[in-house]
Order: structure tokens, then sequence, then C-alpha cells
């Protein structure tokens, strides 16, 4: 996606980054809204998680508002646990958009990239703390398959509203 993206041309400069950085944030925040009721009681940590405070100062400083989008609904923890571990995966490959914000736009951690700086180690050993909830939550064949047809749901959701 980061290919389809042009992620090292958008990031470039203020301009070409405003717009994938709205449309970014504005999945994450509808998903998280509409997935919470299921992922808080499988994902001890999932409130600490939310970086919301720290997207909406970003947007500030760089000058957007989110563009919110309709993400795919899920109707239980199975499906919630197959969406999130979408953005689970897609941070720990997007850990290296801090160092392109600072390069290109000027960004900081204190000055419009602080929700980047947020995905960096410890990240890693969180992410695989929600790989390990995942596998002893679908212990079945017919539960991980629903595990995994949501997670292919949500990856082609999100390649559709940011490319």
């Amino acid at each position: 996606m980061e290919r389809r993206l042009g992620i090292k041309d958008r990031f470039s400069e203020l301009a070409s980054y405003r717009n994938p950085i709205a449309r970014l944030w504005g999945f994450h925040a509808v998903a998280k809204t509409g997935w919470a009721e299921f992922l808080e009681p499988v994902t001890s940590d999932f409130p600490t998680r939310r970086k919301a405070p720290l997207r909406f100062c970003d947007l500030q400083v760089v000058g957007v508002r989110i563009m919110a989008t309709v993400v795919p609904t899920v109707a239980d923890a199975a499906a919630a646990l197959g969406a999130f571990d979408v953005f689970e995966e897609a941070t720990l490959g997007g850990q290296h958009l801090l160092t392109l914000t600072e390069r290109g736009p000027g960004l900081s951690t204190r000055h419009g990239a602080s929700y980047f700086a947020g995905l960096r180690s410890p990240y890693g050993r969180d992410v695989e703390a929600v790989r390990c909830r995942r596998r002893a939550h679908c212990q079945d064949s017919d539960t991980s398959g629903h595990v995994v047809a949501t997670a292919r749901t949500t990856f082609r959701a999100m390649e559709q509203w940011l490319c």
C-alpha cells in the first residue's frame, strides 16, 4: 500500500502530506470508535492505544481536518480483532514515517508529528500482545476464518480510501 500511496513523495512537503494524513486519521478515528465496544473486552490496553489527542494536535499544526469515511462494520469480538489487526500491522510498517515527516515537511515529535513518535518502540511488543490475544480468542477454524475475512475486508477498504 505504501508504494501505491507514494508515501515518500507525499511526505516530501507539507502540501502533499496533508491529504493522506487527513484520510488516514479519518479512517482510524471512525474505526476505533465504531469497534471499541468489541475491542475493549478482549484488548485490555485498548483505551491506552488510542492516540486521538495526538492526532488532533498534529492535524491542527498541519492545518487539516479529519476526513471521515465508512469503515467495515464489525458485529463481534472476532471481527473486531481481525479489523484491528490491520491497524496494528500497518502501524508496524509505518514506524519509519516519523523520519520521512522530519526530513520532508519539517515536522517533529513536538510539532505536527507526535502521533508518529508514539508508534516507536515499545509498540512492537504491543503488537505482539495483540497477536497473542487474537490467537487465544480464535481457537476454532470458523472463528479464525471470520477474523481473516474481516481483516481482508478492512485492508481493502483502507486501501480504497487511501489510494
